[in-house]
């Protein structure tokens, strides 16, 4: 029996940085893909920081958690070395940042412990203990990020496998920028102008540029989808099509073992592959079946 995307799931594979002071916001305005400064209290955001060449390096999902003091949660794996390049940034500015990981206790909630958050994704509400963020669902099953003061309670709800979080993460279509994939997507590549994670009237960040001609002069050539196979998958593996084997049409961003049986990921592919047979690894490799992304993309708005 396939187990349900249910429950509530303590994340080890994420972390935090804060980032305060009376500059905080205007700084993260200046590196983010988002927009900071309009960021209302029951809002939070998905942004990227990317390379002067708009490449993603890390993804967050960030929130107010006072006047002067904003959280961004993370990819754990990806927390020191973004700390230590963002904070090199700084420079003059009244902001301080800092790794809060051990300040806050982060779950996963899904199915009917997640119930009681906010509809949209994104919005953002106070909970005992913290905050809980509305993400988006996976295959209809609600979601959401409970943020919380370390040691506090831990929301009601049956244990969930951290697995089936993973799994649900994929199935959703937003994609985490982890190790493997680091400066490889536009933020465009992964869907992220799509679901909230660009804004296009805010002022000048890193890669800016680039991310703004790949929207607004036709240039994206790449896009996300969600993918199943009947072997193991692994973020960074490329994906080929067979009728081109020397060259690679995609990559997988994210994996995880589907309950159901085989592995489903989200893959960033060329656009001229649709419907062609691809292969993940290798053109011999695991076969891989397409399927859009469970949400409109900006273009079909």
């Amino acid at each position: 029996m396939t187990p349900a995307l249910n429950g509530v799931a303590r994340l080890g594979t994420l972390g935090v940085i804060a980032a305060a002071g009376e500059d905080a916001v205007s700084f993260l305005q200046g590196q983010l893909t988002q927009d900071f400064a309009l960021l209302r209290e029951d809002e939070a955001r998905l942004a990227a920081w990317c390379s002067p060449k708009g490449r993603m390096l890390a993804s967050f999902i960030g929130f107010r958690l006072s006047a002067t003091e904003v959280l961004l949660v993370t990819a754990a794996e990806l927390l020191a070395p973004t700390l230590k390049r963002l904070s090199m940034f700084v420079l003059r500015a009244k902001c301080k940042l800092r790794d809060a990981s051990a300040e806050f206790d982060l779950y996963g909630l899904a199915g009917e412990s997640a119930t009681g958050a906010p509809a949209q994704p994104w919005a953002k509400a106070a909970v005992p203990g913290g905050t809980q963020v509305a993400l988006y669902p996976a295959d209809g099953v609600p979601r959401a990020l409970a943020v919380l003061a370390a040691g506090s309670p831990p929301p009601a709800g049956p244990a969930m496998d951290d697995a089936l979080w993973a799994w649900g993460e994929v199935r959703s279509g937003i994609a985490t920028v982890h190790a493997p994939v680091v400066d490889a997507f536009v933020p465009q590549m992964l869907n992220y102008e799509s679901v909230g994670g660009v804004n296009f009237k805010k002022g000048c960040y890193p890669g800016q540029e680039v991310v703004a001609r790949s929207q607004f002069r036709g240039t994206l050539k790449r896009r996300a989808f969600l993918a199943h196979a009947q072997a193991p998958l692994q973020a960074g593996q490329e994906v080929f099509d067979a009728a081109e084997p020397g060259q690679p049409a995609g990559m997988v961003v994210e994996a995880a073992a589907a309950p159901g049986g085989g592995w489903d990921a989200i893959v960033s592919l060329q656009l001229a592959v649709q419907g062609a047979a691809l292969h993940a690894g290798s053109a011999q490799g695991p076969a891989l079946q397409l399927s859009p992304p469970p949400y409109p993309l900006l273009a079909d708005l």
